[in-house]
């Protein structure tokens, strides 16, 4: 009934740019860019600049009609401006949320990234359903998990698992002084065994010069010439 009303709400401003959606947690940036992308309104996703609402000299001054925030204690400040300025106020809130100022409150768990994407999905759907834009006889092809914040230190883990698994097997079997494809780099042959007994007799091997040729020795009672 409250996600209702708040559809209600949002709908009866006539222009979606009136419309502030803030978001100031980390998982709760994902579904407020989302929503404002699927609504057309205007989103503060990340920390909202003190003044936003009340102070007509900065830049980023703002006049909108309504606000809807994802958390009563981390967007108080934007809570605040509203008052001071007369904006309906529309939050997701949980069993310790401040309702002070706040015109709709809209129960979930605002300390779950699943629960509070799962409501602005939720809510960004029966505002596109009021507005005609959407059908209810067919289901919404946007996908809930597009609103859900997703850590980017997990989603390179996944990833780095899903590509160690997937190259698995491509590893190819690498033979002695052959070439690694995989690493980049080549093998070398595994060196002899200079503990194993030698087979045959030293003896009878010529004996290397200086020139690596191999000299036979001299028979007995033969002469060498003198060198000249």
């Amino acid at each position: 009934e409250k996600l209702l009303l708040a559809a209600r709400a949002i709908c009866s401003v006539e222009n979606p740019q009136d419309v502030a959606v803030v978001g100031t947690r980390n998982f709760a940036t994902r579904a407020v860019l989302k929503f404002a992308k699927y609504t057309n309104a205007f989103p503060f996703a990340g920390r909202f600049t003190p003044g936003t609402f009340t102070n007509q000299i900065q830049k980023a001054f703002r006049e909108p009609r309504l606000l809807i925030v994802s958390c009563t204690m981390e967007d108080r400040q934007a809570i605040q401006e509203a008052r001071y300025v007369n904006i309906p106020v529309i939050a997701l809130c949980d069993v310790n949320s401040d309702l002070r100022y706040v015109d709709i409150a809209i129960p979930c768990n605002t300390r779950s990234a699943f629960s509070v994407g799962l409501i602005w999905w939720f809510l960004c759907r029966e505002v596109l359903r009021m507005r005609g834009s959407v059908s209810r006889d067919t289901a919404w092809d946007v996908m809930v998990d597009l609103f859900i914040y997703r850590d980017p230190e997990e989603i390179e883990e996944e990833q780095a698992a899903a590509l160690a698994a997937a190259t698995a097997h491509l590893q190819p079997a690498v033979q002695a002084g052959g070439y690694d494809e995989m690493a980049g780099v080549g093998t070398a042959a595994p060196l002899d065994d200079w503990s194993a007994p030698v087979a045959g007799d030293w003896g009878s091997m010529g004996v290397y010069g200086a020139v690596g040729e191999p000299t036979v020795a001299p028979a007995a009672g033969a002469t060498t010439a003198a060198p000249a």
